[in-house]
C-alpha cells in the first residue's frame, strides 16, 4: 500500500502489484552493465509482446530515483499525447551496500562494498496496453499477451434439423482442436440465452484478437468467417476454408501484432516534435489535457542540464524531462546547438513532455 493523492485506474494506485530485482556487483563497471541489461529486457517485453513501442533514455538528476547515481527509463507516448514511464532501471553506485553494510570478500581477502542496482515494472503496464491500443468501441488486446486469442460463436442450427446440428458440433469440435493444436487460446462461446449480435459486441469491447463465426450454412459451403478486432482490412469479414483455420489464424494473428507496433510506432515518431522554441511548447501545452486526441506529444530539444531551469518549466508548462534518450545523446546531437531555455552551450538532448 501506498498513500496517493489522486489515483488512475492501473496507472497510479494505493495497491498494485510489481516485478522487482536487486543485484549486487564487485565493481561499477558490472553493476552499469546489468542495469543497462534490465533496461533493454523492459523495452523487448513491451515492444514484443504488447507491441508498444518505448524511447530507452536515463533521467535528469532531479528525476532519478533517491539514492541513484543514475536512473535508465523507458518512456511511452499514449494515443493522447501524454508520456507515461513504463519501467526503470537504476545504478544505485555503492550508497545502499553502505546504508545496509553489504559487503563481499573480494579476490585478495578484503572486504568492500558492493556495487547495486533495482529495477521494476508494475502492473502500471496493464494501462500502458490499454492507452496504446484501445479504440472508442473498447479493448485490443496484442495476440500474444490476450488470455483469449480466438472466441468462436456458433450459430446454431435451426430447433428440428438435427443433421444440421450433429454436423455443426462435428465442425466445431474439429476447428476447435485445429486452433488448439497450433497453441492458440479458444474460447466457445454456446450461451443459448443471448443473441449472436450482443456476443460479438462483449468480445469486441473485451479486445479478443480474433472472432470467427460458424453456423449450418458455413458448414455447407466448408468455410467460417473470420473477423479481426483490428489491424489492417479489421472492418472486414473474412471467409476462410475450414481446412485452413488454424493456419490462417496464426498467421493472421502475427500480423495483427505487427500491425499494432507499427501503428504504435509510428504515432510515436509523429508524436515527437523536434526544432522547437521554448516559446511554441509552452503555448502548445497551455491548452493541452489529458482528455484532448491527439494531443501536442512530447518535445525532443537541445538543452542545458539546469534544475532550476528545469523546475521553472515544470511550473510554466506542467511538462517534465521524460529522459534523456541514449539513441540521441549517444550520438552527441546536442554538440554545437544551444539550449532551447537558456541559450547556453548543450549538455543534453532532452525529451520533454506532459505525463500520466
Amino acid at each position: 500500500m501506498r498513500w496517493e493523492l489522486r489515483t488512475r485506474p492501473f496507472l497510479r494506485t494505493s495497491e498494485f502489484l510489481w516485478q522487482e530485482g536487486h543485484t549486487a556487483h564487485a565493481t561499477s563497471e558490472g553493476a552499469v552493465e546489468d542495469a543497462r541489461a534490465m533496461l533493454e529486457q523492459y523495452a523487448g517485453l513491451c515492444e514484443d509482446m504488447l507491441s508498444m513501442p518505448v524511447v530507452k533514455g536515463y533521467k535528469s538528476p532531479s528525476e532519478r530515483f533517491a539514492g541513484a547515481e543514475e536512473t535508465f527509463t523507458i518512456e511511452a507516448l499514449m494515443q493522447n499525447g501524454w508520456a507515461l514511464q513504463s519501467g526503470t532501471s537504476h545504478f544505485l553506485g555503492q550508497s545502499f551496500g553502505k546504508a545496509f553494510d553489504v559487503k563481499f570478500q573480494d579476490r585478495d581477502g578484503k572486504m568492500e562494498t558492493v556495487w547495486g542496482t533495482s529495477w521494476g515494472v508494475s502492473t502500471r503496464l496493464i494501462g500502458a496496453l490499454i492507452m496504446t491500443h484501445s479504440d472508442d468501441a473498447g479493448l485490443v488486446l496484442p495476440p500474444r499477451v490476450a488470455p483469449v486469442q480466438v472466441v468462436v460463436v456458433p450459430i446454431p442450427a435451426k430447433k428440428n434439423d438435427e443433421e444440421g446440428k450433429q454436423k455443426l458440433d462435428s465442425a466445431l469440435d474439429d476447428l476447435v482442436a485445429g486452433l488448439k493444436g497450433v497453441g492458440l487460446r479458444v474460447k466457445v462461446d454456446d450461451r443459448d440465452y443471448m443473441r449472436n449480435g450482443a456476443k460479438y459486441f462483449e468480445w469486441e469491447r473485451k479486445g479478443v484478437p480474433l472472432r470467427i463465426e460458424l453456423g449450418p450454412r458455413d458448414v455447407k459451403s466448408g468455410s467460417c468467417v473470420f473477423k479481426y478486432r483490428a489491424g489492417i482490412d479489421s472492418e472486414k469479414k473474412q471467409f476462410v476454408d475450414l481446412a485452413d483455420v488454424a493456419s490462417t489464424a496464426e498467421r493472421g494473428l502475427e500480423d495483427m501484432q505487427k500491425n499494432l507496433f507499427v501503428a504504435a510506432s509510428e504515432r510515436l515518431q509523429k508524436g515527437i516534435r523536434t526544432g522547437v522554441a521554448y516559446k511554441e511548447m509552452k503555448e502548445l501545452l497551455e491548452n493541452d489535457t489529458a482528455g484532448v486526441y491527439p494531443g501536442v506529444g512530447m518535445f525532443l530539444v537541445p538543452w542545458k542540464c539546469d534544475e532550476a531551469n528545469e523546475d521553472k518549466i515544470k511550473e510554466e508548462c506542467k511538462a517534465t524531462i521524460r529522459c534523456y534518450p541514449l539513441e540521441e545523446n549517444g550520438a552527441e546531437i546536442w554538440k554545437g546547438q544551444k539550449c532551447f531555455y537558456s541559450g547556453d552551450d548543450a549538455t543534453h538532448m532532452a525529451l520533454f513532455g506532459r505525463a500520466f
